[in-house]
């Protein structure tokens, strides 16, 4: 039997116990991420089996070893007696990737070997193994006798190497939680956090705080984190003198000037000097938050047909279950932000993981079931795992908690890295059972570890946090029973030892001031996009070709030439038709199709509404007529406010009422409707309310 040190421990300390232990508590134990726990259970499961072991998991509730108590006693002397190694291989090769990155020099095999106390073949089978991922992050392993072994290549696909080992073997825990001396690291976890520079986090964090409006940041809590690693490898490599090699032939490229200020900016706030190439790979990271403008999309780039499938399952399980989750707003956007990303893992390959999964087809029998047989009726592209409906059937548990109560004042915030649909479970579930609680906010862990005490009671996480015990509780997404006596026990004491809140009568997150402030600026985009909104009928004209997109998209640009909005016609169809090449933009189900865009050659938003008499064939097959077509422009620089207000009017394409009257009501109907929901959907963002 061979096992690692680390591994040991774990099967040791799983021997000890009689009941369950969590992945966290192991975690704890032996000083090691969850992540890596989990990966080790992967190893050791395969160990127990060949022993005749079974390693049981339930979800929510533990890890346990079951055997009879033979079969352990002879486990266990095989165990005192196992051959142990230092690493496992995975580490192993991940330690040796990270000691070649951190050198530009050559290292010999035997000091590798030394190092990792390992012998010289087995050190030549591992880079057997990483040569191909090497190569895959667009560098190259060196290996030459008596020279020894580097990866060489260019510094830009170094850095973001070591980002993605960091993205791979650390989680939240070891990159954002309290300097760890009473805990003995790993080697691998210690070597990718130096490699990383921990310590540029806090400052970065900072900047970005300052900088998120002007900016406009639009990133999921995902991309916000990898964009960190890789400019804190960015600033850990200058300091270490990895830089960017000056262009020989002429400036750095350029990424836009917005890129390029926005990278100024981010290292005035830094107070750093850097020289042109590195502020232009940092405008390149920078880019991501951006990305629409540079591709010149009007619209965050999304998937009509998944937008179709969410609005189709959310009409399936209300006609199944009656209750009303078209009217539930959260339901919608949850659903529209988890099932996006998730989807395109699953087309990618990737496996996704659900440890909740067994206790959700428990607790969620009936719902689990209706939502596995309607994701089979409308979803045929993919093949959809019950580890996603598992997730799905949350955010529609979520929602039938959510339309049946009402919430009251407590203060707590709450921290949930499972997902927007286990955290709104979790805030239901929590209102629910003690109604004493107001939930003050969602916050990401690293955010709420760093909150001022004065603006909560509590907070309630479903991960370890880097803060004093007494101000937070961990728990489940799920609220054990058990669990909910031990929340109610803290609050008791909480409220015990304090006055109750005075009652204010507004609960909004936003002041009355900044509500008014943010009413004016989505009425003021609202008019703006409304007030110009035309509907233009195209008759056949001979001689135009109206299989050519290019003429038919002229003629649309030339239609509106009368508002003075497009300064550079051409480059404004350009970018429509670029953006057509990506997928066609026809609505399912519909003869209708949006064009957007956004440009420095756009003045203002622009919405208008084409008519054509004859069908129009559009994307590889003439089986797709389109027989209206809706125009969105918009300016390369355009406010939050006034995004939203077109994101919403593209959202609403997938209402029928809506495409109906796009093809035969006049402008003042079609007004009338977007007036009416924009100003339901305003008054949702700003939780106003028509009483006094």
């Amino acid at each position: 039997m061979k096992v690692s040190t680390r591994q040991r421990r774990i099967v040791e300390l799983l021997l000890e116990q009689r009941d369950e232990i969590t992945a966290a508590d192991i975690a704890a134990e032996v000083g090691a991420s969850t992540r890596t726990i989990h990966r080790e259970l992967s190893d050791i499961e395969l160990v127990l089996a060949a022993n005749h072991i079974k390693l049981h998991k339930r979800s929510g509730i533990g890890i346990k070893i079951e055997a009879d108590s033979e079969r352990l006693e002879r486990f266990k002397q095989a165990l005192e007696h196992a051959d142990l190694f230092e690493y496992s291989a995975e580490e192993r090769k991940a330690l040796i990737l990270c000691k070649l990155l951190k050198h530009n020099e050559p290292i010999k095999q035997f000091s590798l070997s030394h190092q990792l106390r390992v012998t010289m073949p087995t050190i030549s089978h591992d880079l057997d193994e990483l040569e191909q991922m090497i190569q895959s992050h667009g560098l190259t392993l060196v290996r030459r006798r008596g020279y020894g072994v580097e990866i060489s290549g260019p510094e830009s696909a170094k850095r973001l190497f070591i980002a993605w080992l960091a993205q791979t073997h650390l989680d939240e825990s070891d990159l954002f939680g309290q300097a760890q001396e009473a805990i003995a690291l790993h080697p691998l976890s210690k070597e990718l956090l130096a490699m990383v520079g921990r310590k540029h986090f806090f400052s970065l964090e900072q900047a970005f705080w300052k900088l998120e409006d002007g900016w406009q940041l639009q990133l999921s809590e995902k991309e916000h984190l990898n964009l960190l690693i890789r400019l804190a490898v960015t600033l850990t490599r200058i300091q270490e003198g990895h830089l960017i090699p000056p262009h020989v032939n002429g400036p750095p490229p350029s990424y836009s000037a917005r890129g390029e200020s926005k990278a100024e900016e981010l290292l005035r706030m830094l107070a750093r000097e850097l020289p042109a190439e590195e502020v232009s790979y940092i405008a390149k990271l920078l880019k991501t938050t951006d990305s629409a403008e540079e591709d010149g999309l009007l619209l965050a780039q999304g998937d009509w047909t998944l937008n179709a499938s969410v609005t189709k399952l959310i009409a399936f399980m209300e006609e199944q279950l009656g209750e009303p989750f078209t009217e539930d707003r959260s339901l919608r956007e949850g659903l529209h932000q988890h099932m996006l990303p998730a989807f395109r893992r699953i087309e990618e390959g990737s496996t996704i993981r659900n440890p909740l999964l067994a206790q959700i087809k428990k607790d969620y029998e009936l719902l689990f079931t209706l939502i596995r047989k309607g994701v089979n009726a409308i979803i045929s592209t993919i093949e959809v795992p019950d580890e996603e409906i598992g997730y799905i059937v949350m955010h529609f548990g979520a929602s039938m908690e959510r339309l049946k109560q009402f919430p009251r004042k407590v203060r707590a915030v709450l921290v949930c890295t499972s997902g927007i649909g286990s955290s709104k479970l979790l805030a239901v579930r929590i209102s629910k059972e003690l109604p004493q609680i107001e939930l003050i906010g969602n916050r990401s862990w690293y955010e709420a570890a760093r909150m001022p005490e004065q603006q909560y009671d509590l907070i309630i996480s479903t991960v370890d946090l880097p803060i004093a015990a007494e101000r937070y509780i961990k728990l489940s997404p799920l609220l054990l029973e058990a669990e909910v006596e031990r929340l109610r026990s803290f609050i008791q004491n909480i409220t015990l030892k304090h006055a109750p809140s005075p009652k204010t009568p507004e609960t909004s997150s936003h002041s009355p001031l900044e509500r008014l402030m943010q009413l004016k600026m989505y009425a003021s985009d609202s008019v703006m996009l409304l007030e110009t909104f035309q509907v233009y009928t195209i008759p056949e004209r001979p001689g135009l070709p109206r299989g050519d997109l290019t003429g038919v998209t002229e003629e649309l640009i030339a239609a509106i030439r009368h508002l003075h909005a497009v300064s550079d016609e051409q480059k404004v169809v350009h970018l429509l038709l670029t953006r057509e090449q990506y997928g066609s933009q026809v609505i399912p189900d519909t003869e209708l199709a949006l064009f957007h865009t956004r440009s420095d050659a756009i003045a203002f938003p622009i919405l208008s509404l084409f008519r054509f008499d004859e069908p129009l064939p559009f994307g590889d097959s003439s089986s797709t007529p389109v027989k209206q077509i809706l125009l969105m422009l918009g300016p390369a620089e355009l406010r939050r406010t006034a995004l939203e207000i077109l994101s919403e009017v593209s959202a609403m394409l997938l209402m029928t009422e809506l495409t109906e009257l796009l093809k035969h009501g006049s402008a003042a109907e079609i007004q009338a409707f977007l007036s009416f929901h924009l100003e339901k959907e305003i008054k949702f963002k700003l939780d106003w309310r028509n009483e006094p």
